[in-house]
């Protein structure tokens, strides 16, 4: 029976979307999901290849169930949505905080899209925010009239004039 070749172009397409250094971490990802089996993916079960990718594609640990990922992933959310509101978004309404999040100085993507590691690295620039002192808007100036004042000139040679006579 001829072996089954598979592709490993998820795993790669993963780690290089993730900005993940194989060179250095590979031997050490393929272990961890192999319980030190092995360090080649080659020899991986598809269960664990299976695993491994959709672990650092969703953010979820090694050993975490779904369930427990769910969880952690809600309670992160919980947090950024509570700093959303205190800075005047209404979170009430998702078009307005997908919009906040999709500015690229906050996250740059809509706010379901967001993974764990995001909402956490997110929490210190809400705060951060928070703290900047709000400008206020320039009031205009109260302008003060100035009194005009006039000045009448009378050449002296009519003064003068007018004394002569």
């Amino acid at each position: 029976m001829a072996k089954r070749k598979y592709s490993y172009s998820r795993f790669y397409a993963i780690a290089k979307a993730k900005g993940i250094d194989l060179e250095v971490h590979k031997e050490t990802l393929i272990s961890q999901f192999t319980n030190g089996r092995t360090t080649s993916l080659k020899e991986m079960k598809q269960k664990e290849y299976d695993e491994m990718c959709d672990c650092l594609q969703t953010g979820r640990k090694a050993n975490e169930t779904p369930d427990q990922h769910k969880s952690r992933l809600k309670a992160h959310r919980s947090d950024v949505l509570h700093r959303i509101q205190k800075l005047g978004v209404d979170t009430t309404d998702w078009e307005k905080v997908n919009e906040f999040c999709k500015n690229p100085r906050i996250a740059g993507k809509p706010f379901a899209l967001l993974t764990i590691d995001e909402l956490k690295a997110l929490i210190p620039k809400l705060e951060a925010i928070r703290r900047k002192p709000k400008k206020q808007p320039e009031q205009p100036k109260p302008q003060v009239q100035q009194q005009r004042q006039w000045i009448l000139q009378i050449p002296i040679s009519m003064i003068t004039n007018q004394y002569k006579s």
